[in-house]
């Protein structure tokens, strides 16, 4: 089992979602402790970080993992047209 860490940045943009898209996002982050790279993730072309990232329709929660110490870093959660920006 991976040790789940969200960042304060991700826990702010959590905050700002509705209760049924945060519900369903908070429920999508737990299940990465079981399973990090759940069936439709996918690891994000051209960045140095390793990031991830997985679905929750249309919103997305990237994050990184470490293998060695088994820790999920959950950085970023927002709308599909939002997260990629900056």
């Amino acid at each position: 089992m991976y040790q789940i860490v969200v960042r304060p940045s991700a826990r702010k943009e959590l905050r700002k979602l509705s209760a049924p898209v945060a519900t369903a996002i908070s429920t999508k982050i737990e299940s990465l402790a079981q399973n990090p790279r759940p069936e439709g993730c996918k690891k994000l072309v051209n960045n140095k970080e390793n990031i991830w990232r997985v679905r929750v329709g249309d919103y997305r929660i990237l994050y990184t993992i470490n293998d060695e110490i088994r820790i999920v870093d959950i950085q970023h959660v927002g709308h599909r047209r939002d997260i990629y920006k900056g």
